[in-house]
């Protein structure tokens, strides 16, 4: 079958790989029929997360059709619909029972790594290196999806292909952040970041009952998107000054709520920006922590903030006095896809979260290496590229 692999930073090809097979009794066999990329999946490509093997399937985020299951299997038919958790998890372990997905203990066949550099080893991902577990991606014409009967969901009749693809990563991992955030009616909310995450936690934090809700980012097309799909205020941070300005929509506090949702590659103007991107190309730290800063120094005092961008190791000038002294809480999480799909996917057929304007950019497989470079250089008002093997 196709599959886009990853060749070395900043290389990919289309190739042919072997075709999956059912390993274990729970497993089922997916067609995919729209995959997309995602903005963790460009620190793969540029070598900031390590453990990258020549040859990997890339791709994390997926719909598709099933084709083959299991013996063990009982949610799933052939034929079937499914929007797949791009998070692996076997659904009995402790962490699953807690609803900690991306915790599992059984999800992650390659524990070690992760062990070693945090402590702990999340559970596996699809199509994210060896130290997560190392399984074949989702840019393929096929997947073999672990656990099928936790991680695979029917999606519901009235729901489009294009709509519920982004309930497999981007609006669970969106969720997510403004749920465990703690997001209540009446807060004042700050996301950094327009791309798919952020608006997808902007339009959580909307219909948890934030008073106001405010998207901060560059890029002039993200934003607009973010007005008329979103429902949420923004900020063009190269055009104002962020902190004050979110004093200002907050009466002179800060929001009650920040959410981070940029990650290790933020820009910002100013010669910060120049020090962390130094620093992270040198491989003296493994992440620009620009974003978290703000959210940090933003804050209001006793506030929350969550961080849902991807971080892989060590930062430099963490403002730890900031998060002590302005006694804030912070949180972050890979995404418990499980614990959120579900109900997702019925707000997707209620018509109250709708996704089909973030992909803004449809291609064939064939074209996948192109899609990644359109969707990294973000030309032509890029916001994803979605893939169709």
């Amino acid at each position: 079958m196709k599959a886009l692999q990853w060749q070395g930073v900043n290389k990919l090809a289309v190739g042919t790989v072997p075709d999956p097979e059912l390993r274990n009794p729970g497993d089922i066999i997916v067609k995919v029929t729209r995959t997309v990329t995602c903005g963790s999946d460009l620190h793969l490509l540029g070598g900031y997360i390590p453990f990258m093997q020549k040859g990997d399937v890339l791709g994390h985020e997926f719909l598709g059709e099933v084709v083959e299951t299991g013996p063990d299997v009982r949610n799933h038919r052939v034929g079937d619909r499914v929007v797949v958790s791009s998070f692996i998890a076997c659904g009995s372990c402790w962490y699953c029972d807690q609803k900690l997905y991306s915790l599992c203990d059984n999800g992650n066949t390659n524990p070690a790594i992760t062990e070693t550099l945090w402590g702990h080893a999340p559970s596996g991902c699809f199509g994210y290196s060896h130290a997560m577990g190392g399984n074949a991606g989702s840019h393929a014409e096929f997947i073999r999806v672990p656990f099928a009967d936790v991680g695979a969901f029917t999606v519901p009749d009235g729901v489009s292909d294009e709509r519920a693809l982004f309930a497999s990563d981007s609006a669970a991992t969106g969720w997510m952040g403004a749920d465990l955030s703690g997001v209540k009616p009446g807060d004042v909310v700050a996301v950094w970041g327009a791309g798919a995450v952020g608006q997808m936690a902007a339009r959580a934090a909307v219909l948890l009952g934030a008073d106001r809700v405010i998207v901060i980012d560059r890029l002039d097309n993200r934003l607009r998107q973010v007005e008329q799909h979103v429902g949420a205020e923004t900020l063009n941070y190269e055009r104002t000054d962020v902190a004050g300005e979110l004093r200002e929509r907050s009466g002179g506090r800060g929001p009650d709520v920040c959410i981070e949702a940029v990650g290790m590659e933020a820009h910002a103007p100013g010669p910060h920006f120049g020090y962390d991107q130094i620093k992270q190309q040198l491989r003296l730290q493994t992440d620009r922590p620009i974003a978290v800063r703000e959210a940090i120094h933003a804050c209001r005092k006793g506030g929350s903030v969550f961080v849902l961008g991807v971080y892989a190791g060590f930062v430099d000038k963490f403002p730890l006095g900031a998060l002590m002294n302005k006694g804030l809480t912070v949180r972050g999480a890979q995404m418990h896809g499980q614990r959120y799909i579900p109900m997702l996917l019925d707000r997707m057929a209620k018509g109250e979260l709708v996704t089909e304007h973030l992909a803004t950019h449809v291609l064939p497989l064939d074209r996948a290496p192109e899609g990644y470079r359109i969707f990294k250089e973000k030309e032509d008002d890029c916001v994803r590229a979605v893939f169709l093997p």
